[in-house]
């Protein structure tokens, strides 16, 4: 039974994941015409981040926190 404050702090790592991810993922592609390689990395790496934060939420969903 995790603690309110580690709830909290994977609340935020969750969101700061998918706002993060999905600002590269734009970056990603608006860049791909000045670099094809950088702008699909930037890309990949975003989508990678704001899939993980995505299931940060399911983990801390099927937490129950410790009174």
């Amino acid at each position: 039974m995790p603690q309110q404050r580690t709830l909290a702090r994977l609340d935020a790592l969750a969101w700061i994941l998918i706002y993060g991810g999905l600002l590269a993922l734009v970056l990603g592609i608006a860049s791909h015409d000045e670099t094809v390689v950088g702008g699909w990395s930037l890309s990949v790496v975003g989508v990678v981040a704001a899939v993980a934060g995505v299931v940060l939420i399911v983990v801390r969903a099927r937490l129950t926190p410790r009174n």
